[in-house]
Formats: structure tokens, sequence, C-alpha cells
């Protein structure tokens, strides 16, 4: 019998004539546009940059749909009477008009919260401070190499909502999910993992409870049946144990867990009432770090039940990665090799990219957009792993100020060049790198001082490196 998803179905007939709020016209909104629009809700959009800067497609669609639109600065003060609002992750549930709209009785959610609640497929979600996105991907790819039908969505893939009615019961769902998307939702997935929390995003959220709260969301409202893995070594992560109500199995690189799975002597090992099993030897990995090997455990966790342990390793071995995650970009005649790391934007990223390589001959640049967060934990695995420092961008003081401290401290010297744009960063590598260094771009700052996102600052070094490097 053919399966019918009576849940959309249901959802649907409530959407149909309803009034309906779009905020936010990124990707993972707009495929909603046209959905709405066919099920006959009265649509008004928001956004809150002028339409002079929104794309011209963007507002003929909106314009013969005839959807309502408020756009600019005070773009939400329209936002009054409406059945349900879908927002974008940008916009926080604790705005003051999401939050009277919810007093008033609005449904506030999500495009991702709504995949999770109306798929009839088994649903892996992703957090933490570092390493979603490359542990979403490898578990997707492990599933796919077991061939279920896979959708990959949230923070990466294509926005899934629309998708929901070719989903099938046997499918797998997989998400990265962010603090922004977590914040507010009132369902978890299936299976959670949590790579690690660390400070980020304190220039969004009030305080570091509530991005920890945000992050809890994702295993909250699992029942017993459900399977949280977490991150042993972190001590926020470790502390979730005992909230958790369904499975949690923990990995680790430090410590001797008796139950899980932990990185020790270049080999992940399974843990099960204090006996190990070796499962796989991380040299033949083409993942580099301690951090991916962690990423790799994660994902072991989360597809144990699914997918046997052969076919999981393999799959492990064969991933190269995703781009702007230690990335190779070039490796020239005289063996210096450029690593694009743009993904990078918190210290502890970066930290991870610098212990990902055994020499201490890194030329590192750093530096963007300011976050509030403190890069005095950064200046120790600078100083004791780089050669030279090349600084751009707001928090290059901060960086500075941090790293000349730890020198100090340790009595040591290290050239330390500040320069103004990308282009000029990558000229002064070239000009300093000999032979078998290493010239990782690892920013330990958001993107936003200069680029759109971090994809298209490590696009553009990726460029320059091609150009000036060779």
């Amino acid at each position: 019998m053919e399966f019918v998803n009576e849940k959309l179905i249901e959802f649907n007939q409530y959407l149909a004539g309803r009034k309906v709020a779009v905020i936010g016209l990124g990707v993972s909104n707009l495929p909603l546009l046209d959905y709405l629009y066919q099920l006959k809700a009265k649509v008004t959009v928001f956004d809150r940059a002028e339409i002079k800067d929104l794309s011209k497609t963007i507002i003929r669609k909106v314009t013969n749909y005839g959807m309502g639109m408020s756009f600019g600065e005070n773009y939400l003060n329209e936002l009054v009477g409406f059945d349900i609002i879908f927002r974008s992750p940008s916009c926080l549930p604790t705005t003051p008009e999401l939050m009277a709209e919810a007093q008033r009785g609005a449904i506030i959610t999500t495009e991702v919260e709504m995949v999770i609640e109306l798929c009839p497929g088994k649903v892996i979600g992703v957090t933490g401070s570092d390493g979603k996105t490359t542990t979403t991907t490898l578990i997707s790819e492990i599933l796919k190499a077991k061939e279920y039908n896979v959708f990959l969505g949230g923070n990466i893939g294509t926005p899934l909502f629309t998708q929901i009615e070719n989903m099938k019961p046997e499918d797998m769902i997989v998400l990265e999910l962010s603090s922004f998307q977590l914040m507010d939702m009132k369902i978890s997935p299936h299976i959670a993992v949590i790579t690690n929390i660390t400070p980020n995003h304190l220039d969004k959220h009030s305080d570091m409870e509530e991005y920890i709260n945000a992050k809890k969301n994702i295993f909250k409202y699992q029942d017993e049946g459900g399977l949280l893995a977490l991150n042993y070594d972190n001590e926020i992560t470790r502390s979730f144990e005992k909230e958790a109500l369904g499975r949690v199995m923990m990995f680790s690189s430090k410590s001797k867990i008796p139950n899980g799975y932990i990185v020790d002597d270049q080999k992940i090992k399974y843990c099960e009432n204090g006996l190990r099993s070796h499962i796989l030897d991380t040299k033949e990995m083409k993942l580099r770090g301690t951090h991916n090997f962690e990423n790799a455990a994660a994902a072991l966790i989360a597809t144990q039940d699914l997918v046997d342990r052969p076919t999981a390793c393999q799959t492990i071995v064969n991933f190269k990665g995703v781009e702007h995650r230690l990335e190779l970009v070039l490796e020239t005649k005289n063996r210096i090799r450029w690593y694009n790391d743009s993904v990078s934007s918190s210290p502890t990223r970066t930290i991870a990219g610098l212990n990902a390589f055994s020499l201490r001959n890194i030329i590192l640049i750093a530096g963007g957009y300011d976050k509030n967060l403190d890069y005095t934990p950064l200046a120790k695995p600078i100083v004791d792993n780089c050669k030279e420092l090349i600084l751009l961008g707001a928090t290059s003081g901060k960086i500075e100020k941090a790293v000349k401290a730890e020198l100090k401290a340790q009595d040591k010297k290290m050239k330390i060049h500040k320069c103004t744009d990308l282009r000029q960063t990558v000229e002064k590598a070239k000009e300093i790198a000999g032979q078998g260094d290493v010239v990782l771009f690892s920013p330990a700052s958001a993107s936003f001082d200069s680029f759109k996102n971090f994809a298209e600052r490590g696009k553009l070094f990726k460029k320059y490196v091609k150009e000036i490097a060779k």
C-alpha cells in the first residue's frame, strides 16, 4: 500500500486560507513561498533589507503571487494578527514583535522544525559549536553507503520542507542544527549528536546560558527510545547525560571511558564495559586532526543501529572532508602547503586546526568580524605552533594583544604582520613562507565584516592562493 502522510495533509489543510508570515527571504524560506501560494495561504513576507537591495526575481515572485511585503529597518512593525509565522534563523524568538505575536496566540516555527514534526522518516540531528557540518555530512555519507534514501538539510543542503511529501517512513533525514534554529524548538530528532559546546554567537545570544539552553533542545524532547551522542571531553556536553531521557553514548579523545568510542593511539576504538576493540586506524583516514577523529566517532554512534560497522568505517576512511574545513588548496614545488579553514569562526576551531599539524612551521592567517569572544585561549597554541602570524580584520587587535602577552610569558619572539585585506595576506604569506611550511587560513573570527559568509571568504582565499602562490 502506498504511504500517505496524514500529518502533512492535516497541516496543509490548516494552512489553507490562514494568515502566514514568512520572515527572511533567505535560501531556507524561499521555497516556502511557492508552497504556501499553492495552498492559497494569505502570505506576507518580511525582511530587514531594503527592497532595492533584494533580488528582483524574488520581488517579482512576491508581487506576482499577490503577497504582502514589509521591508527595511522597521520591517516587523506590521507583524500583527498572524496565525502562523515562519521565522528565519537570524530572527530570534526573543525578538519583541515575535514574542508579542506568540503571546497573542500565533504559532512561531521554522522550516526545519516543521520538517522534524511532519516527516515520516527517522531524523538525525547534529549540533555543536564546532564540527557540525563535517559530522552531519559524514553521517549522511555512511547512510548512503548502506543505500538509504537520505535527505540532507538544516544549515546545509537544500531546504527540505517542500520535499516532505516525497519522504517515506524508511527514509533518513539528516539535519545540521544551529542554536538559532534550536532556540524555540519543541521537538527533538530521534538521534541527536552534540559535538561540543564552547562560547560562540555571544553577539546574538543574550548570554552563554541562553546559548547552552538552545543546544539542549536537540535532545530535550526525545523519549526513552532516543539516542544521544555526547562529547565526554567537553564539560558542558558531558553534563547533559543526566538530563537525557533516552540512551546516551559518549566519545572521547582524552579519557579512557568504559563505554563508548575513544580516539587513542591513532586508532578509534569501541569500548563496552571496559573492553576495547579496535575499529579503525586514523592514519588511513583522509581527514586530519583529532577534532575530525572525534567527528568520525560521533558519526559512528549516530549510525550504529542503522549501518554495519565495516561499511561505516570504510566510508569514514574514504571521506575527503567538506570545503573550507582544513581544505588543502595548493602544494607548491617547494612543498609549501596552503590550507583553507575559513569555516573556523571561533578560537576553539582555529586551535583544533593548529593541532591538526605535527610540525611547528605554520604561518597562520587570522582575524575578522568580532563576535565578542575571548581570544586569550588562542594565544598559547599560536605561540607553540606558528613561526609567524598574519592578522586582518576587526579582531586583529585582540588576537595580537593576547599573543604578545603569551610571547612575553614564554620569553619568545614571533613576527606579527598586519594586513588590510585578504589578498594582501596571501601576498605576505608567499613572501615569508619557506620550504615545507604550512600556510593556514583559519580566521578564528566570523566573516561578516567583509564577506557574506565564511564560504564566500574561503572561495576568495582559494582564488588568491591559486593566482599568487603557485
